[in-house]
């Protein structure tokens, strides 16, 4: 599962995307597993957390792991908000609005701050 480039960083970056998108998937899921007693989206969040994990993995051969992983879970993070509150009708207020702001700022200052 590993792709080599010269310019792994690239990749890296799709391997992350992937991740989140996975994970973002898995728990959007969670809420529907009725506490893992319905089979089959306790098999999709199963499934997505598995391939959120290993896509992860490969992301961090070439990404500092600190960095991959505020990117990880603040992008996840905000995207679980979003999808709550478009989906799922969950309250959208202007303290989570800017509690979620505050993550990806904080992901956006980690990456500008030079931690590659």
């Amino acid at each position: 599962m590993y792709v080599s480039t010269s310019k792994g960083a690239p990749v890296a970056y799709l391997f992350l995307l992937g991740a989140i998108s996975a994970e973002v998937i898995g728990t959007s899921l969670l809420k529907a597993t009725h506490g893992f007693t319905r089979l089959w989206p306790t098999l999709g969040l199963v499934t997505a957390y598995i391939t959120a994990f290993l896509l992860l993995a490969q992301a961090v051969k070439t990404i500092p792991v600190g960095v991959a992983y505020a990117m990880w879970s603040g992008l996840g993070t905000a995207a679980i908000v979003a999808i709550g509150a478009a989906f799922l009708g969950e309250p959208l207020s202007l303290v989570k609005v800017l509690g979620v702001g505050l993550v990806v700022a904080g992901v956006v200052i980690l990456n500008l701050g030079g931690a590659h």
